[in-house]
């Protein structure tokens, strides 16, 4: 005969599986974290690519020809500035020394190779989750 379940044996039951959900949910938030703290990791080390010159002269030559005098260079979370996008979003005129990792590499190399040629570059924040700085655009641009 079978016996029936008892309120505290469903209690378990619903318990068992509120623990099983919320263990899969921090195991996906460690994952997610551990990837993002990799993916920072790639972008803090990572160094220009050889041919950086010749894509850069792509890039700017397909612009050209559609008539555009701006492309975006790189993007890459604020969180990655040392100041976490504060200089970029309040225009400083410093905000280059907040620069860390490849995108302080890509800057210095526009000012050494791109702003003698007349060039300019920017920096402008993109987005604003939760109201903080997100997403920064490095933006390359030239006269017509």
């Amino acid at each position: 005969m079978t016996d029936l379940l008892r309120p505290q044996d469903l209690k378990k039951i619903s318990d068992d599986i509120d623990m099983e959900r919320a263990k899969k949910a921090f195991e996906k938030m460690q994952t997610q974290e551990r990837e993002k703290r990799d993916l920072q990791d790639v972008f803090m080390h990572r160094d220009l690519h050889p041919e950086a010159r010749q894509r850069v002269n792509n890039a700017i030559r397909r612009a050209a020809e559609q008539g555009l005098n701006q492309i975006q260079a790189i993007s890459f979370p604020a969180s990655y500035c040392n100041d976490r996008g504060r200089r970029i979003n309040n225009l400083e005129p410093d905000w280059p020394e907040s620069l860390e990792g490849f995108a302080k590499k890509a800057y210095e190399f526009y000012a050494a190779e791109l702003k003698p040629l007349g060039f300019r570059l920017t920096a402008q924040i993109l987005d604003y989750p939760e109201g903080m700085p997100g997403t920064v655009a490095l933006l390359l641009s030239w006269d017509r």
